[in-house]
């Protein structure tokens, strides 16, 4: 089988599902017209086919013609809450929804491999999860697809699971690339209120401004990073928002911040919690203030199975050429939930440079309202999400 050839035989009509989607984004857990869009491009395959009870993901099962491994692929489905700002006859219908991850050609790739595989389905040695799912924008959708059963869908535990990430810039225009290890940090939430007294601005002995001491907290956080965590452990703590005060002569009772913070490592990601929330509580008590403080683990980090990403590297050269791999020297700090089916079952997640900006250094990036993505590349995503499913059942 040429699974390159009969992907791009069929471009034209993923191009035109990858548009339909994205005209239509939408944010969560709950993506109904999302759902019924992919249901619909599935319809009349010989897939098992179930939807979420709680969220909206579809999960199809591709039965072999013989006894082999269960290979699980994923694509994401969610959007971002994001107007858009790309002039594009397809842009968003909804304002404040956006694709600007890149998911709708996610979604649009999975359809094809799932087209590619059901033709020849007869000649496959195993079994294929089909996994469609939302909320991976901060909701852990994966995690509730696991807890609804997806990753034993075909009745046995899956043996291997792929995925690809589209990229608006970083990347060049139809390069893949990953890594073995550390692909991705594990991303967590610091969420600090210091609790002073309000008061005059003109008498700020009077009060417990609690300012000063959310401020004295952030900058701490910052020397946190550089002073108590090997160099060659990365960890960043970035305050993404502060929220104080009315107006400029009352001195408040409360200042909130929230941060984020990315380790890669357990033992990191362990010491990270403990001395961020010693370090909020301990500055607000010696000012004599006090300080509500949670940490909210959310994604680990995505970590790909060596032997699977030197497996995806090699199959990329094959199928593509050797000039469309690029072995990705650095992990990102970006996090991602495809990280919870990693820990379960070795695989391999891969990114795809589909960038339309001529100067790739130039290039909005992902999550941006200008993000654009070429999807003359969802063939090449279908046909590497089959070639991996049909070499991995091969192999045995």
């Amino acid at each position: 089988m040429n699974l390159r050839a009969e992907a791009h035989a069929i471009a034209e009509e993923l191009s035109t599902l990858r548009r339909e989607l994205h005209r239509i984004p939408e944010i969560g857990l709950d993506l109904p017209l999302t759902q019924r869009t992919v249901l619909d491009a599935l319809e009349g395959l010989p897939l098992e086919i179930a939807v979420g009870q709680g969220l909206s993901s579809v999960t199809a099962v591709l039965r072999g013609g013989a006894p082999g491994p269960v290979v699980l692929l994923r694509g994401d489905m969610d959007a971002l809450p994001i107007t858009e700002e790309v002039d594009v006859d397809y842009r968003s219908i909804h304002e404040g929804a956006m694709h600007a991850c890149g998911h709708d050609l996610h979604t649009a790739g999975l359809v094809g491999a799932a087209r590619l595989l059901c033709a020849h389905s007869e000649e496959l040695a195993g079994d294929v999860v089909f996994m469609f799912q939302p909320g991976e924008e901060g909701l852990d959708g994966a995690a509730h697809m696991i807890d609804e059963g997806v990753l034993t869908a075909a009745g046995r535990p899956a043996d291997a699971a792929y995925g690809i990430h589209v990229f608006s810039g970083s990347f060049p225009r139809g390069v893949f690339s990953t890594r073995p290890d550390r692909l991705m940090a594990a991303s967590d939430g610091l969420f600090v209120t210091v609790v002073g007294k309000g008061g005059h601005g003109s008498t700020p002995q009077d009060s417990l401004d609690p300012i000063p001491v959310a401020c004295e907290m952030v900058t701490a956080l910052q020397t946190l990073t550089t002073r108590r965590f090997s160099p060659f452990e990365p960890v960043v703590i970035t305050v993404g928002t502060f929220h104080a005060g009315t107006r400029r002569n009352i001195i408040p009772a409360r200042a909130r911040f929230e941060a984020t913070v990315r380790t890669y490592s357990a033992d990191a990601r362990d010491q990270a919690e403990r001395l961020a929330v010693k370090l909020c509580d301990d500055i607000a008590t010696a000012h004599g203030l006090t300080a509500e403080v949670r940490y909210d683990r959310e994604y680990p980090a995505t970590i790909n199975d060596a032997a699977e990403s030197a497996f995806v590297a090699d199959t990329v050269r094959e199928v593509f050429g050797a000039e469309r791999y690029e072995h990705l020297e650095e992990p990102l700090m970006g996090s991602e939930d495809f990280s919870r089916v990693l820990h379960n079952v070795p695989g391999c997640y891969v990114f795809l440079g589909t960038s339309t900006s001529p100067d790739l250094a130039d290039a909005p990036s992902n999550h941006s309202p200008l993000s654009s993505f070429d999807d003359a590349h969802v063939a090449d995503a279908a046909a590497l999400l089959a070639e991996l499913a049909v070499r991995r059942m091969h192999r045995g």
